[in-house]
């Protein structure tokens, strides 16, 4: 069985924990039957002695292939990672995601995408980053009584997103900590209708009003304040001609939206301005999570 799964950036700026969008850059898992367990991983995390030891993916799967199965059978996990580690591009919510979706489909030879999700929900509390690792597109998602309710958009082929990774991880439960435990009512009516903008601007196509929507008062400076770089990276991609230039999830990177003809030129801006980040263009995902055996 091969899942492929693709990054994710979180927030968009207003949206915290609450929209999110996948880009065209994939985990790719290689599940074989085998008399044996055994794993071996390739691209990202494969210096890493933690994730052979102690894997996520593995743990989660076997949860959750014993729990409908009452067995622990032997395969073989082989890992082809692309996706950065601890950069805001949604690296966890792909493992966890690709790893329910691999125990529902050689369990019970299920890929329900609505099942996947929910299940998914259980690892990862926020659904800014599993809807759209699940489902592709950009997504609205809240969270229910446990249960997550998403609208997806697909997005168009002419626009791209530029992403700036800084050669530097935030730690996500570090830049969670730093962000006050209460806010005053006009901060937050700020970001709700800015929210509530953006998501209506990407449904309706109105891209035009991203700059001004993807605005955010609740999270992003503080947490940009732990890597100043950050503010000039904004500032550099929106006077270049970005739609939008958000964090990227809790960071460190940063997410643009760019027209398909402004992508190379505000590509190379950055690249220029910041030669120690790795800057790089990538296509939206439409599909999301992939199963096929």
């Amino acid at each position: 069985m091969i899942i492929n799964v693709p990054a994710t950036s979180a927030n968009l700026g207003p949206g915290f924990d609450t929209l999110g969008i996948a880009l065209g850059l994939y985990n790719k898992v290689i599940i074989k039957k085998s008399n044996f367990f055994s794993l071996s991983i390739k691209g990202e995390g494969s210096d890493r002695k933690k994730f052979k030891n102690n894997n996520l993916f593995v743990k989660i799967f076997y949860e959750v292939y014993e729990e409908i199965t009452g067995e622990r059978d032997d395969f073989r996990f082989e890992f082809y990672n692309k996706i950065p580690i601890s950069r805001g591009l949604g690296s966890s919510s792909a493992i966890i995601t690709s790893a329910v979706a691999a125990a529902f489909a050689l369990s019970k030879n299920s890929t329900d995408k609505n099942e996947i999700l929910n299940k998914s929900l259980i690892y990862e509390k926020h659904p800014d980053n599993i809807a759209p690792a699940v489902y592709g597109g950009f997504t609205v998602s809240v969270i229910d009584d446990k249960k997550v309710y998403t609208l997806k958009k697909e997005m168009p082929s002419y626009l791209k997103a530029v992403v700036v990774i800084p050669n530097r991880a935030m730690s996500t439960a570090k830049s969670r900590n730093i962000l006050p435990k209460e806010y005053c009512t006009k901060d937050i009516v700020y970001n709700l209708s800015r929210s509530s903008l953006l998501s209506a601007a990407f449904f309706d196509e109105k891209w035009e009003l991203l700059k001004v929507a993807s605005q955010d008062r609740l999270h992003q400076n503080k947490r940009m304040s732990n890597m100043k770089e950050l503010f000039a990276v904004q500032k550099t991609a929106l006077e270049a001609g970005a739609l939008s230039s958000t964090l990227s999830g809790s960071g460190s990177t940063f997410f643009n939206i760019v027209y398909e003809d402004d992508a190379q030129k505000i590509a190379n801006t950055l690249k220029i301005k910041f030669p120690y980040f790795r800057v790089e263009i990538f296509d939206f995902d439409n599909i999301g999570l992939k199963v096929n055996f």
